[in-house]
């Protein structure tokens, strides 16, 4: 019985990895938005590759210059080149992404799955908490997080990783509550399998649909928050590229050197819309309801 179950959903993951690319590859605004993601990463991937300039060296002969062919996107107030910063703020700010939603899959995935599993008692006391951590935008939280913790990259990455746990808790949890009562779970049940082996045998793999879109969704947010830490002058400190950093330091010079903010600004607005698109089209092609559609 044991084996017959595992089998099961095995196979129909396996099956269904295929099905589910085939309808992801048909969602046009996800293709962008990964295309997007992609070159971002590249970009910041090959970023010694595509430009020859030294982000954090200062020239201060070349201050304020406007785009031309040695300096793509120009330079900055201390004549610095833009493209290579942003280049090179891609890797930081990807980076921080990345991390964060790690840190808050690590912590609210768990919570999420004892809560809806075992419910009662422990349920409500980790429901509660997450609803205190609710109450707060997730900016507002990470900002509150970073002042008591201090500024630097590994307190922006644990300030804006807990601001993403109470998302993933309450959609694991909910997941969670519904996988439970499934004839397979019961089944397990049934048979004596520990609550360890129901849970990352049949509860865990079945839940993973709507936290492979949050984790997506929840990239571009983690990406705008650090940015817009680093803005205020919370965030990674100089002279170290960061977007939302140069986002800061270049609204000083908007009248007179407009494209020292734009650049950056643009490079943060890609970066959220393509996480944005991607994370759509991941909702509908994980989506069982919409199979017919797409």
């Amino acid at each position: 019985m044991v084996s017959s179950i595992r089998e099961f959903v095995t196979s129909e993951h396996i099956r269904g990895v295929p099905e589910v690319w085939g309808r992801l590859t048909r969602h046009r605004a996800a293709l962008v938005g990964l295309a997007i993601v992609v070159a971002l990463a590249l970009a910041a991937v090959l970023a010694p590759l595509l430009t020859p300039h030294d982000p954090v060296q200062q020239d201060l002969n070349q201050v304020l210059l406007p785009p031309s062919l040695e300096h793509p996107l120009g330079t900055d107030h201390l004549g610095r080149d833009l493209l290579a910063r942003i280049l090179y703020g891609g890797r930081l700010s990807l980076f921080i992404g990345v991390l964060a939603v790690a840190f808050g899959l690590a912590i609210g995935v768990p919570l999420g799955v004892v809560s809806g599993y075992y419910r009662g008692g422990v349920d409500l006391v980790i429901q509660r908490l997450v609803d205190i951590m609710l109450a707060f935008p997730s900016f507002l939280l990470a900002l509150a997080l970073v002042a008591l913790l201090g500024v630097g990259l590994t307190n922006v990455i644990v300030a804006v990783g807990i601001s993403t746990v109470p998302r993933f808790s309450r959609i694991v949890r909910g997941s969670v509550l519904s996988i439970r009562e499934q004839v397979y779970v019961e089944a397990a049940q049934a048979i004596g399998a520990p609550d360890l082996w129901i849970l990352f045998r049949h509860v865990l793999p079945n839940a993973l649909a709507p936290v492979i879109v949050q984790a997506t969704l929840s990239m571009g947010i983690t990406i705008l928050v650090a940015a817009g830490l680093g803005f205020l002058g919370l965030g990674v400190q100089p002279p170290t590229p960061e977007w939302g950093a140069m986002l800061g330091e270049g609204r000083l010079y908007i009248f007179h050197s407009p494209y020292t903010a734009t650049f950056p600004g643009l490079a943060i607005f890609l970066a959220v819309i393509g996480f944005n698109l991607l994370g759509d089209g991941l909702r509908d092609a994980l989506d069982p309801r919409l199979r017919g559609i797409l």
